[in-house]
C-alpha cells in the first residue's frame, strides 16, 4: 500500500541492529557493530542511544511496531568466525556483542502521502517481526508521534517527554476524567501537585476554548484531608465553594460551615454513628426514621408526628403503673406521684390542642377534660407546696388507658409510612432517641435499645459534631446539592472530629451519586462529574466481611466501591491520590483507567502497581524507585503509550500545601515561626458558653 511505503535508503541509515529472539511480551535485538554508541547522528537531531526506555521500531507490512527498550547488555562471541585462518593458526578471541531487549508497545501508522511525513500511534500490535527482522532508530517526527495524543480532545498539555525530544504530552480531558484515575506516589513525589496540575491545566484549556465572560460549567468535588488545596484554583473563571468546620472571623470572608445534616444520612450511616446492632436495634432504628421522615413533609404531619410520640409515651406510662399494680396508683406515696403525672399529662395535652387542627383539636380537648375530671376527684390539696392525692381506683386507671388507646387509634393511626428510611427529607433529628423508645416501650423491648438511644443523645449532644451535622439554619436537600454539585467544592476535612470523618466523606459521596442518578434518570443525559480524593488510602481501605456491625470505615469504602464499579454510567468519576496503593479496596484500584505514577520506594506497593496497570510496560515500572520529584509515568486509558513525563511546573501560590518543613531556616532564624500559644489555646478550648 502507497500509505505504508518507506525509503530504504533512510531506513539503511537509521538500522541498529536485527531481531534475534521474538516473544509476545519481549523481542531480543542484536546490534550492528557500527551501531552508535551512546549518541545517534543519523535521526536528524543528536539522540541518546541505546538507552533504557528509548524507543525503537520494526518497520513490517503494517506501518511499524514500536518498541520500548527494557534491557541493554554484552554477549561475548566468536566473531567473525573466520575457519580459514586457522591453517595460519591465527585465534579468534572472544568479540563483545551489544544487545538490547524491547518491549512491544503498539503500531506506528503512517498518515497520508509518503512526503507528507505524518504519522499515528495505534495501540496493539498487529504483526509480530520475524528473526532477522531490521531494527531502526525512530526519526525526530516519528519519535514525537509515537508520545503525542493526536485525539481530537486531546489538547491538555500535562508535561514533556524527556525519552522522545521533549516532545508535548497531552491528554484528552474525556478519556483522563471520564473514567477513574489514580495519582500514586511517596510524599515529596510531586503527587499533590499532579492532582492540582491536571485538575487547573485542564480548566485552563477550557476556560481558552470558551472564549468568553461566561463562567465554566465544571464540576470537581475536592476531599481534602489535610486542607492543602484552598488556593489551588484561584484566578479560574469558575464558581468555587470552600467549606470548613470551626471557621474563624477571616475564614469566614472566603469558606462556609460544613454541613452534613443528620437527616441527610440513610439508615446504614445512622446504624453506623449510633453502633446499632443487626437483630433488635436496627430494625427499631429504621422504623422510628421512616415515621419521623413521613411526619415532617408538612407543619401538620410534624405536630401530629409530636402529637402521636407524647400520647404513646404517656399511654406505655400508666399501662406500666397499672401492671406494677395499687403501690403506683393507690398506696402512698405512689398515689402523688400518679396525680403528678395526670397533671403533667393534662397540661401536654392542652399545649398539643392548641397547634393542633381540626378534628385533633377537639379530640385533644375532650381527652383533657376526661383525664383532668378523674385527677381532681382524687385530688386532697396542697401541703408544704406540694400537692397530695387520694388513691386512685383500678377503673380509674384503665378509664385513661382506654380513652387515650381510642383517641390514637381513631385520629392517629398506623398508615403505610410515604417515605422510606433512606430517603433525604429533614426532620427533628433531636426526637429521634424519645421515638425509639416510645416503638420499644410498645413492643417490649426498651430493655434493648436503652444504650443504643443514649448514644445516640449523647453524640447528638457533641458540641464538635453539632456544627456539623445539626440543621440549625434550615439546610434544604435543593441548597445543599447546589452549593456541593456546582464548579468546585473544596471540603476542608482536616478539622473534623476522626469520630465521624469516614462517615463525613460517605455521606457527600453518596447522596452525589444518587443525585447523579436522578439527573440521568429526568434528563436522559449525563452530568459530568468528578469526586477527588486526596490520602484515599485512608478513607477507601480495603475491608473484610463478616460480622454484624457497619463501620463508618467499611461504609465509607463501600460507597466508592460503588461509584468505581457503577459511576461511569451516571457520569461520576473518581481521582484518587494515595501514597499507600496496597491499603486501597482491590475493587476500587482495578476499577481505575489511568494511572500516573510518581516515585513508589515500598516493595509492596511496587508489586501491586505492576499487577494492576493495564499495559505491557517492561521496565519502565522498574524506574518508580528513582523517579525525581515532577517526574512520573502517565499509562493506561488516556494516553496511547505509556510515557516518562516531566509534569508542568505548577506556580508557587496555586501549589497544594503539602511543601517539606524547612527545619534548617527555621533553627537559624531565617524564617520567624514564633506562636502566640496562649492566643492558640483560648481559640482551641472555647468554652461553651459562647455557645449557650
Amino acid at each position: 500500500m502507497s500509505t505504508q511505503q518507506h525509503s530504504f535508503d533512510y531506513l539503511r541509515d537509521l538500522t541498529v541492529g536485527k531481531v534475534d529472539y521474538v516473544s509476545p511480551s519481549e523481542i531480543k535485538v542484536a546490534l550492528d557493530i557500527n551501531a552508535p554508541q551512546n549518541v545517534a547522528l543519523n535521526t536528524g537531531v543528536p539522540t541518546s542511544f541505546p538507552r533504557i526506555n528509548g524507543f525503537v521500531l520494526i518497520p513490517n507490512e503494517n506501518g511499524a511496531l514500536v518498541g520500548l527498550i527494557s534491557w541493554l547488555g554484552v554477549e561475548h562471541s566468536q566473531f567473525p568466525k573466520r575457519k580459514g585462518y586457522k591453517d595460519f593458526d591465527l585465534i579468534d578471541l572472544p568479540f563483545p556483542l551489544r544487545k538490547m531487549s524491547i518491549t512491544p508497545m503498539g503500531t506506528l501508522r503512517r498518515k497520508g502521502k509518503v512526503e507528507d511525513k505524518e504519522y499515528e500511534l495505534e495501540r496493539g500490535v498487529y504483526s509480530f517481526p520475524s528473526i532477522g527482522d531490521t531494527v531502526v532508530l525512530p526519526s525526530e517526527i516519528q519519535l514525537k508521534s509515537i508520545v503525542e495524543n493526536k485525539e481530537e480532545n486531546a489538547n491538555v498539555k500535562i508535561g514533556t517527554a524527556p525519552i522522545a525530544g521533549n516532545a508535548d504530552v497531552k491528554v484528552n480531558p474525556d478519556k483522563l476524567f471520564g473514567r477513574h484515575v489514580a495519582i500514586l506516589g511517596n510524599t515529596g513525589s510531586g503527587k499533590s501537585c499532579s492532582v492540582a496540575g491536571v485538575i487547573r491545566w485542564s480548566l485552563e484549556e477550557a476556560q481558552k476554548a470558551l472564549k468568553g465572560e461566561d463562567q465554566l460549567n465544571s464540576r470537581f468535588i475536592i476531599l481534602d484531608p489535610n486542607g492543602e488545596y484552598s488556593k489551588s484554583f484561584e484566578g479560574l473563571n469558575i464558581n468555587i465553594n470552600k467549606f470548613k468546620v470551626e471557621l474563624s472571623e477571616e475564614e469566614e470572608k472566603e469558606n462556609e460551615e460544613l454541613k452534613v445534616p443528620a437527616w441527610l444520612w440513610n439508615s446504614y450511616e445512622w446504624s453506623s454513628f449510633s453502633n446499632a446492632s443487626g437483630r433488635t436495634q436496627r430494625p427499631l432504628l429504621k422504623q422510628a426514621l421512616r415515621e419521623l421522615k413521613s411526619n415532617s413533609k408538612s407543619d401538620v404531619g410534624i405536630i401530629n408526628g409530636r402529637v402521636k410520640r407524647y400520647l404513646l409515651t404517656n399511654l406505655f406510662g400508666f399501662q406500666s403503673n397499672l401492671n406494677n399494680g395499687p403501690s403506683d396508683y393507690s398506696d402512698k406515696p405512689g398515689r402523688n406521684d400518679f396525680g403528678k403525672k395526670l397533671k403533667a399529662f393534662v397540661e401536654g395535652i392542652n399545649y398539643y390542642s392548641t397547634l393542633s387542627e381540626e378534628p385533633y383539636n377537639t379530640a385533644l380537648v375532650k381527652l383533657s377534660g376526661e383525664v383532668e375530671e378523674i385527677r381532681s376527684k382524687r385530688f386532697g390539696g396542697t401541703y408544704k407546696e406540694k400537692d397530695w392525692y387520694n388513691g386512685f381506683s383500678v377503673e380509674e386507671v384503665e378509664s385513661i388507658i382506654r380513652e387515650t388507646n381510642t383517641l390514637i387509634r381513631e385520629h392517629f393511626k398506623e398508615t403505610v409510612s410515604e417515605s422510606d428510611e433512606d430517603t433525604p427529607i429533614p426532620f427533628e433529628v433531636q426526637e429521634l432517641a424519645n421515638h425509639i423508645d416510645s416503638l420499644a416501650e410498645k413492643e417490649g423491648k426498651l430493655q434493648y435499645v436503652d444504650f443504643l438511644t443514649m448514644r445516640i443523645r449523647s453524640l447528638l449532644s457533641d458540641k464538635r459534631m453539632n456544627s456539623i451535622i445539626s440543621d440549625s439554619e434550615k439546610t434544604s436537600l435543593e441548597g445543599w446539592l447546589k452549593k456541593t454539585i456546582n464548579g468546585i467544592a473544596i471540603i476542608d476535612l482536616s478539622l473534623v472530629p476522626s469520630d465521624i470523618t469516614h462517615l463525613v466523606v460517605s455521606v457527600i459521596t453518596r447522596v452525589v451519586f444518587e443525585s447523579l442518578q436522578r439527573v440521568r434518570r429526568s434528563k436522559n443525559k449525563l452530568l459530568p462529574t468528578n469526586i477527588v480524593m486526596e490520602e484515599a488510602h485512608n478513607f477507601i481501605k480495603r475491608y473484610y466481611e463478616g460480622g454484624e456491625e457497619i463501620t463508618s470505615s467499611q461504609l465509607c469504602t463501600q460507597s466508592f466501591e460503588k461509584i468505581a464499579r457503577e459511576g461511569r454510567k451516571f457520569g461520576l468519576s473518581l481521582t484518587l491520590s494515595s501514597q499507600r496503593p496496597s491499603e486501597l479496596s482491590p475493587t476500587v484500584l482495578s476499577q481505575c483507567n489511568t494511572f500516573l505514577l510518581h516515585r513508589i520506594v515500598n516493595d509492596k506497593d511496587q508489586e501491586l502497581v505492576r499487577k494492576l496497570v493495564p499495559d505491557n510496560i517492561g521496565g519502565l515500572l522498574k524506574e518508580l524507585p528513582m523517579l525525581p520529584t515532577r517526574k512520573a509515568i502517565l499509562l493506561g486509558w488516556a494516553t496511547p503509550i505509556p510515557t516518562l513525563v516531566e509534569m508542568n511546573e505548577l506556580k508557587e501560590e496555586h501549589r497544594p500545601k503539602s511543601a517539606d518543613p524547612d527545619f534548617w531556616d527555621v533553627w537559624t532564624r531565617r524564617s520567624d515561626r514564633e506562636v502566640d500559644w496562649k492566643e492558640l489555646s483560648d481559640d482551641w478550648q472555647r468554652s461553651d458558653d459562647e455557645d449557650t
